[in-house]
């Protein structure tokens, strides 16, 4: 099986920063990476220094971790922002960060981005009220996401109906929590995503 089936703490001592794989628990002091900063691994303390080309793998890593893409995905999205204008880092995150999972998951959809990722495939969710149950479909400006009406009776949904929002929204989304719907306001930039990465090593090791 090619998707990581393991401990996702793990994923996140191994990058050396919390890649919020586990949702709310990643806000507590339970999280792994609080308190064992280590790689995992009996020689996980004793590791050498990292060369170029190991310091450009951890950051590939990391987005991959984090947004739960196998590496012949990364490296399509890689190509595409690669025959895009502008700055292919930027464009590549940007790419990804437009996955619909991971606007689930921005829209508080999910607790993390593979809880959220179930949820499409599953087929709770709604783009411009048709079913997508596609993880990596590419939402584009003015696409309306919403919660498909016989799913709204799920107590995640219901609860996040009652209470509003868990998390902030980034700035290019906006979310109506009464009606369990988000919309697409703009395209994600590079100042829109939160995540810890240099993504020109990325771009450097694809370009060997």
């Amino acid at each position: 099986m090619a998707r990581y089936t393991g401990s996702v703490c793990r994923q996140c001592r191994r990058e050396g920063m919390k890649l919020f794989l586990k949702g709310d628990r990643c806000f507590t002091e339970k999280c792994a990476v609080s308190h064992r900063t280590a790689p995992p691994g009996v020689h996980g303390q004793g590791r050498k220094k990292q060369s170029e080309y190991g310091i450009q793998l951890r950051e590939k890593q990391k987005v991959r971790r984090a947004y739960g893409i196998l590496e012949s995905q990364f490296r399509k999205y890689y190509n595409l922002a690669a025959n895009m204008r502008g700055v292919t880092g930027e464009n590549m995150l940007s790419l990804i960060e437009r996955r619909l999972d991971n606007v689930a998951y921005r829209l508080n959809f999910g607790e993390s981005r593979p809880m959220a990722r179930q949820m499409v495939t599953h087929g709770h969710l709604l783009v411009n009220g048709k079913k997508v149950d596609i993880a990596s479909y590419q939402v584009k400006e003015g696409d309306v996401v919403s919660i498909r009406e016989k799913s709204r009776e799920v107590p995640f949904f219901k609860t996040l109906k009652e209470q509003g929002e868990k998390r902030t929204i980034p700035a290019w989304l906006e979310l109506d929590a009464q009606v369990l719907s988000g919309t697409v306001k703009s395209l994600p930039t590079r100042e829109d995503i939160d995540l810890t990465i240099s993504e020109h090593l990325i771009v450097e090791f694809y370009s060997r």
